[in-house]
């Protein structure tokens, strides 16, 4: 998912394109950038690239899109300034969906890409029994499903504004009861500041969508466990395990 990112697309797009996993499709969408975006796009090997560029109302927009386009087996989400943590990424997620239906694995936050320096670590857990009503979640910037998964949850839900990623986890997970499996090792480099995390008020935003979720599928009340437990969970990203 691209608008108007010149300064961070090619970190992405190298990264992609590092990958050692052979069988593999980008499917790129621009939300009609302004900028210089595409002409770095038109850089990099077309073969490999399915390129969609036209207005969008959000990042969960751009999603549905690519997942009416793309051709796979599976897929995942890759933004503009995320990268690959290192070449066996893509090969780490094909060998977990051969006994699972979803993998998913950990998170960097970093200040930049060029500099690489950790602000966050998001150490990813094993799916408790009581999934998302304990206020565990995968982490989505990792989280890689199959193509039957995505076909059974649909959409993402566009009313949603910073948590219809978190909604479709969800849904997959506990309400149609998708295996997961956890890769232990360190998947994506993400920049700091995206839409849930740039504030306290994005924070706020966030956990009370979670929470709207949680209402709709799981029959949470006004307040629930995961209201708490959620935000308390990831205090512990701040200090930094082994590097994995």
């Amino acid at each position: 998912m691209a608008r108007n990112s010149a300064q961070t697309i090619r970190y992405t797009l190298d990264s992609f394109f590092a990958q050692d996993h052979a069988e593999k499709e980008l499917v790129l969408i621009d939300g009609a950038s302004t900028d210089h975006s595409l002409e770095v796009v038109s850089e990099y090997p077309q073969d490999c690239i399915r390129l969609l560029s036209e207005p969008d109302t959000g990042m969960y927009d751009a999603i549905n899109k690519a997942l009416r386009l793309y051709t796979g087996d599976a897929f995942g989400v890759l933004n503009s300034d995320d990268t690959y943590r290192d070449t066996s990424i893509l090969s780490r997620i094909a060998e977990g969906l051969r006994d699972a239906d979803i993998v998913h694995g950990h998170l960097d936050f970093v200040e930049n890409h060029d500099n690489k320096t950790r602000v966050r670590h998001w150490r990813s857990k094993p799916q408790p029994k009581s999934g998302f009503h304990s206020g565990w979640m995968p982490a989505h910037p990792t989280f890689y499903a199959r193509r039957t998964v995505a076909e059974t949850v649909g959409a993402f839900d566009c009313s949603l504004m910073t948590a219809a990623d978190y909604d479709w986890m969800l849904r997959a997970i506990d309400v149609h009861g998708f295996e997961t499996h956890l890769i232990d090792h360190t998947m994506i480099e993400m920049m700091y500041g995206g839409s849930s995390t740039a504030s306290l008020a994005a924070h706020i935003r966030h956990n009370l969508e979670a929470l709207q979720s949680r209402r709709r599928w799981l029959d949470a009340g006004i307040i629930d466990y995961a209201m708490i437990a959620k935000p308390v969970r990831k205090l512990g990203q701040f200090v930094w395990p082994a590097n994995v």
